[in-house]
């Protein structure tokens, strides 16, 4: 008699539990790629969002989010009017990072049109949020945590980053493909 592993056991255990193997992928989902492929999207959608704002090169998910700069461009992309994106600093990483997180947890629900030019120098206060106005981002990040280091950790500004787009989405501000 073949000896089995523990791990198989294991698994043949919830496979007669739960009555079998599948047949297959569920129908409607299917493997386009893998972890790779999802964070190359989003890193281009990325750089489509931020294409043309001043001091914002995104280039990955670590030192090109640094200044706080491209978090706030990401979001003013979609929300010219929450805050005045020419007035910002490259230096005042605490101030960014602060207004970028802030932004994300209570932007409006109508954003303005997107526009292939670089950013107006619009007039926008702070987003004083109310409970009907929260974007739903949840605050997965600490300014603290993102100023303690000169570059930020990849998968806080990945995660982060996936939060944010699937707010969007789900805001219906960012138009995704049909399956």
């Amino acid at each position: 008699r073949p000896r089995v592993g523990t791990r198989a056991q294991g698994r043949s255990a919830i496979l007669e539990k739960f009555g079998g193997a599948a047949k297959g992928p569920a129908p409607h989902l299917r493997r386009s790629g893998g972890a790779a492929t999802v964070k190359t999207m989003l890193l281009e959608w990325c750089r489509a969002r931020t294409r043309g704002y001043p001091n914002v090169d995104v280039q990955n998910f670590s030192g090109s989010w640094g200044s706080g700069l491209a978090f706030c461009a990401l979001l003013h992309s979609f929300f010219p009017d929450a805050f005045d994106f020419a007035a910002l600093e490259p230096n005042a990483r605490r101030d960014n990072f602060a207004l970028a997180f802030a932004t994300a947890e209570c932007v409006s629900a109508a954003p303005a049109p997107r526009s292939r030019r670089p950013p107006p120098a619009g007039a926008g206060d702070r987003c004083v949020p109310s409970r009907r106005e929260r974007a739903g981002c949840a605050p997965l990040l600490e300014v603290e945590d993102m100023v303690r280091l000169p570059v930020p950790d990849a998968k806080c500004v990945y995660t982060y980053v996936q939060e944010l787009y699937r707010c969007l989405v789900a805001k219906g501000l960012v138009k995704t493909k049909k399956r």
